[in-house]
């Protein structure tokens, strides 16, 4: 069959087409006639086409990258792994949650439980298990979504899209990671929240009522953790810097100088001012009990900052490795300097000095560890042996109050230290999300203020709010507190031990 038939056939075959298409209409009625007319159709929105295999490759790129898929917003397609959780992403984020859960339990507990005296071990582990428990309640409750929801555009609390975890599931939330599953995002999140206030206990160890630090805790977690986690990690929070475009404050904490450290050491101090001084303080010897448990807390609490400070990059990308790195560095050199300081000044080094500078360290490295680079790590590392050193030493015995286990000399001094070397410390060289490729720091100010070194002053706006929500509201609690069940049990009942008086148990039975 010639060309010149097939080309005639087809024309045949195009009409036939045309003619099939026209509806077979009846001759129009009178009640026809009179129908109004249609209306005008809506023009349906473009679907966007489905990915390519170019473009596939391009969303596994996206994933490698740690950033999002589809295509921009000029051109985009149909992604084949949008809401999609990326596995490497979301395994790295399962294991970090696991061991910032790990620090509390048991190496908070651990830690905390050695420097106490053995009447009083049981007491700190039950104050690190209540904290977990009912933490975690008000987390589903309404915690997670008054944190990170943002249906009420507020910069102090999110919103109640996620009450009871409604619609929490294991589709990214891409307001924070394009690859994590929010319900891994959300239990992740929720360590946080239980370490904390767990924190607290050692300022007020031995002598504060198991129901009291139970009560208080319920408050404090609303009045102070809440809207302080919203303000500095919200995607509307007011002080944050990284994400929030409309900032009022551009401030930046990597993973909680300001949001755990700060809140929970000035508040222990306040707290224990409150309380006043343990029954024999200054006359009946109150030295650690277990320096071993007091090692071995310390150990598990390095481990497990590793989840806490890189697995806040919410990612297993780049600026993870870097606050893995700079965590080791910043720990091992505080344990180190606190170590030679002591060496000097006392002619030994101490297993509880190591200990207290290692912790240290990691409390001033947090803000910063996403942020700066080796050099800066070394840095903070040395003086997060110093400074602490010198509240722990001499300032505490100086104005005498009782931080039973050194909660305000190590977490509130280095948090607040660590949250003013992240200004000072920070460079974009690490972190591409201070630069001005990102749309929140470019509008709200933050890589101007990190290029031409006026993060500093945004820091300090961060951490005096900081200081009054923690200061004011813990006053207020505890008074509250006090009125309601008290906060001291009786003398005698403090002599002989919280384990006994409030839990019926005792730590060694030999």
């Amino acid at each position: 069959m010639t060309n010149r038939y097939l080309h005639k056939i087809q024309i045949l075959l195009i009409a036939a087409s045309a003619i099939l298409a026209v509806p077979l209409c009846s001759p129009a009625s009178a009640q026809d006639a009179a129908a109004p007319p249609a209306a005008a159709p809506t023009t349906p929105t473009a679907t966007p086409p489905d990915a390519t295999v170019e473009q596939r490759l391009a969303d596994l790129e996206s994933y490698i990258n740690n950033v999002g898929v589809g295509g921009p917003t000029t051109a985009p397609w149909t992604s084949k792994v949008a809401s999609v959780p990326g596995p490497g992403h979301n395994g790295w984020m399962m294991a970090c949650a696991a061991l910032v859960l790990f620090m509390t339990l048991p190496g908070l507990a651990l830690f905390y439980g050695g420097l106490v005296r053995k009447k009083n071990v049981l007491s700190v582990l039950a104050q690190c298990l209540g904290c977990a428990g009912m933490v975690t309640v008000i987390w589903w409750a309404v915690g997670y979504s008054l944190v990170f929801g943002k249906s009420y555009g507020s910069a102090f609390f999110g919103g109640n899209e996620y009450f009871f975890l409604k619609g929490v599931t294991s589709a990214p939330n891409t307001d924070y990671s394009f690859w994590v599953s929010q319900n891994v995002f959300a239990m992740y999140q929720l360590m946080f929240a239980i370490i904390t206030p767990a924190l607290i206990v050692g300022a007020i160890a031995e002598r504060m009522k198991f129901s009291a630090i139970m009560l208080f805790i319920f408050i404090w977690m609303f009045v102070i953790y809440i809207p302080m986690a919203h303000m500095i990690w919200g995607i509307t929070g007011m002080m944050n810097g990284v994400w929030n475009g409309d900032a009022k404050i551009a401030a930046i904490d990597f993973a909680g100088g300001t949001v755990v450290h700060m809140t929970s050491g000035w508040s222990a101090l306040v707290l224990c001012l409150i309380l006043g001084k343990r029954h024999g303080f200054g006359k009946d010897k109150m030295s650690p009990h277990s320096m071993v448990l007091c090692m071995v807390g310390t150990g598990i609490l390095w481990v497990g900052w590793y989840g806490f400070n890189a697995g806040s990059a919410l990612a297993a990308d780049g600026v993870s490795a870097n606050a893995f790195m700079t965590t080791t560095l910043a720990a091992a050199t505080a344990g180190f300097v606190w170590a030679i300081i002591e060496k000097v000044l006392k002619g030994h080094a101490s297993i509880l000095g190591m200990c207290s500078g290692i912790v240290g360290g990691l409390v001033v490295i947090t803000p910063a560890c996403g942020f700066v680079d080796a050099t800066g790590a070394m840095v903070i590392g040395t003086l997060a042996a110093i400074v602490p050193y010198i509240f722990v030493m001499y300032v505490k015995s100086a104005i005498g109050y009782d931080d039973a286990l050194d909660t305000f000399g190590v977490h509130a001094v280095g948090g607040t230290m660590g949250a003013v070397l992240t200004g000072v410390l920070a460079t974009s060289s690490v972190n591409g999300n201070l630069l001005a490729a990102n749309a929140a720091a470019a509008k709200n100010g933050l890589a101007k203020f990190v290029a031409e070194g006026g993060l500093v002053g945004q820091q300090l706006m961060a951490i005096g709010i900081t200081l009054a929500i923690s200061i004011v509201g813990t006053i207020i609690i505890a008074m509250v507190v006090k009125v309601v069940i008290g906060l001291r049990p009786t003398p005698e009942a403090e002599n002989a031990g919280l384990d006994i008086t409030d839990h019926g148990e005792e730590g060694y039975d030999f």
